[in-house]
């Protein structure tokens, strides 16, 4: 049974195995960038904080690529898909963050929602076929390591945390906001 708390995010098991705890951490991390965002306008979206020019609407467009890049990309070794397949990326490496910019609150909310719903088929395909410990298909780093699901996982906690932080004080600039 999964318990929700008070902004209607899922809590993590508290007795689950590895698998069920990570994902658990990851959904709830979705879950805590969804409540950041919720109900913001696009002029919302583009405020940023003291002297930093990431936005929430940037942060949102970014994590949208870090699901794909991370789930389909490395995880399944599969090309990208748009808008991050015809991207520029030596041109401007910052792209996602910038690009944010010219969308709409809903274009950004339903571009991050289909990059989670992929990523989440990428993850119950990945363990169709083998455990945490397996190796990402794509080629390996340049020195020659190669990330495993576990490591994916738990790197994609990582960056929503890191994120979730960042949006708490965007967030509390805009409109007072606050909470963890």
């Amino acid at each position: 049974m999964t318990v929700f708390d008070e902004q209607g995010r899922p809590e993590p098991p508290m007795a689950g195995d590895e698998l069920a705890t990570l994902k658990g951490f990851l959904e709830f991390h979705r879950a805590t960038l969804m409540w950041k965002i919720e109900g913001l306008t696009a002029e919302q979206l583009n405020v940023s904080a003291a002297k930093s020019t990431m936005t929430l609407g940037g942060m949102v467009k970014h994590l949208a690529y870090v699901e794909q890049q991370w789930f389909r990309v490395v995880l399944h070794d599969r090309e990208p898909l748009e808008p991050w397949a015809s991207v520029d990326w030596k041109t401007d490496n910052d792209w996602d963050w910038c690009s944010a910019a010219d969308d709409t609150p809903e274009q950004l909310r339903a571009l991050w929602l289909r990059a989670v719903d992929g990523a989440r088929k990428d993850l119950i395909e990945a363990l169709r076929r083998g455990d945490l410990s397996q190796p990402a298909k794509r080629a390996p780093w340049r020195d020659g390591r190669v990330p495993s699901l576990r490591w994916i996982l738990t790197h994609m906690i990582e960056e929503y945390a890191r994120h979730n932080g960042h949006a708490d004080l965007i967030r509390e600039a805009i409109d007072g906001q606050t909470g963890e």
